[in-house]
């Protein structure tokens, strides 16, 4: 899906989206924080780490030179193991909140599903302004 945009149609989408996500992760911190202090806490500790898994993906591919279909498997491999141990610290993390304090689990879970939900849009609204959406 993403492979359609334009090289330089990337860039702005990812920093709408991060603006965005901080924009509403701002929402859901006062909403969070009515119900319970630190659910607040843990909306910002979860949109704070999926803009920072998106940071690390962003390096991590810019490193990655992609030489010919051949390396296509290895350039897979290497980005598939970094992104599944980015993604394992951060359920680790969520988890063990959870363990700790039930709001805290709850807001941090909550946090990286606002920060799904706005890239979902951004990506849907980038796509229907250059006509791939029917």
């Amino acid at each position: 899906m993403l492979e359609n945009l334009s090289p330089s149609t990337l860039p702005r989408l990812l920093r709408r989206t991060v603006l965005s996500a901080i924009a509403a992760g701002a929402i859901g911190f006062v909403v969070g924080v009515m119900i319970a202090p630190l659910a607040g806490l843990g909306v910002v500790i979860g949109v704070g780490l999926a803009i920072l898994n998106l940071r690390f993906l962003d390096r991590q591919v810019a490193r990655v030179e992609i030489r010919g279909e051949q390396n296509s498997k290895a350039v897979r491999r290497q980005l598939g193991g970094n992104t599944l141990g980015r993604l394992t610290i951060m359920t680790v993390v969520a988890i063990g909140a959870l363990v700790l304090d039930k709001a805290l689990g709850i807001g941090i879970v909550a946090g990286l599903v606002i920060y799904q939900i706005v890239f979902v849009i951004n990506v849907l609204s980038v796509m229907a302004n250059q006509g791939d959406i029917k």
